[in-house]
């Protein structure tokens, strides 16, 4: 008989034969239950999360598993889920707070700036904040306002703080983990759009550290950037080109504070041009930051100014015009067509 997948009887035979091929929702469940095992210090807490298993069901049957004690229905108060983890990671517990959609962590953003992220400065490294924030963020599931953005730029300018957002289910298993270990506080982007999409899990060994940026597609031309969901955008944009001739090399960012920038110098050093794409507006965006240090470190490499391909300058629009709104494959190659010109 085979064990239902992403249950503990599956966890188990997975960890036996070493591979298995989850969707990222279900990854992140896997992660999460086996740092529930292994540390009775960790619990999870939000809206619905228990019996339900939250909105998108990344947490289902692990209340039942671990009791309502670990695993935590809080009410619909963001502010009051992050300010009693905060607490809790003061009386030494591993709090892993779950915000249902990314418009609604702003109730909470004070609790994270004003306080969680300050703690451990204030207190001269002495106070350790071990709270993990996960956040579902991003577009293409056909929401509204509040339901499909990308707030990642507020929390990376954010000193105090750690962002991370996975691409893979691989990623998702051993990123999870990694930042309930963490002992500063983590802010947990995933793309819900691909929480559907399959990949394998090596739960054997992780691949990379939490911040390390990974080289996904080797090119020559052209160095593509990006993170979370853009990452298939990326993928698709240099399969695309490479019909055309083009040889488009791919990083998936993977941290967004901090940013790995070797493998991103490395790769411009190669192709002297970068395309740096991602769902949030472009003004003050993580990509302007990235763009600008990759200009003031590879300046002498580049054949081109590094483009940012975003999301527009305004506020999401309603749930019909979402296409027009976020960045595709055909918009990031127009800037590639762009940086090629120079």
């Amino acid at each position: 008989m085979t064990a239902a997948p992403g249950t503990a009887a599956a966890t188990a035979a997975a960890d036996e034969a070493g591979i298995e091929n989850l969707p990222i929702s279900r990854a992140l469940n896997a992660g999460m239950r086996r740092a529930l095992a292994e540390n009775d210090r960790v619990l999870l807490m939000g809206e619905d999360i228990g019996r339900l298993g939250g909105v998108f069901r990344v947490t289902e049957g692990l209340q039942a598993e671990f009791g309502e004690r670990r695993v935590l229905d809080t009410p619909l108060a963001e502010s009051g889920i992050v300010g009693t983890a905060i607490g809790l990671a003061m009386a030494g517990f591993r709090p892993v707070c779950e915000i249902q959609f990314d418009g609604f962590v702003f109730p909470a953003f004070d609790q994270i700036t004003s306080q969680l992220a300050k703690f451990t400065n204030r207190h001269e490294g002495a106070l350790q904040m071990p709270v993990v924030i996960r956040i579902p963020y991003g577009g293409h599931i056909g929401a509204i306002e509040h339901h499909q953005e990308s707030p990642e730029a507020y929390f990376t300018h954010t000193p105090g703080l750690r962002v991370v957002s996975p691409s893979t289910s691989n990623d998702a298993y051993w990123m999870i983990q990694d930042a309930i270990a963490s002992a500063d506080p983590v802010i947990f982007l995933e793309p819900k759009s691909k929480y559907w999409q399959k990949g394998e899990v090596d739960t054997r060994a992780r691949a990379l550290p939490l911040h390390a940026s990974r080289l996904v597609r080797r090119g020559t031309d052209v160095t593509l950037v990006g993170h979370g969901a853009m990452v298939t955008t990326l993928l698709q944009a240099a399969a695309l080109a490479e019909s055309e001739g083009t040889s488009c090399e791919v990083i998936d960012l993977r941290s967004l504070s901090p940013v790995d920038y070797g493998p991103i110098l490395d790769s411009v050093r190669r192709t002297g041009r970068m395309v740096y794409a991602q769902e949030a507006p472009g003004f003050t965006s993580l990509g302007s930051e990235v763009a600008a240090t990759v200009m003031e470190r590879a300046f002498y490499a580049l054949e081109a100014p590094v483009l940012r391909v975003s999301g527009f300058d305004a506020p999401f629009p309603p749930a019909k015009l979402e296409g027009a709104f976020l960045p595709d494959a055909d918009r990031v190659l127009e800037a590639v067509d762009r940086v090629l010109a120079y």
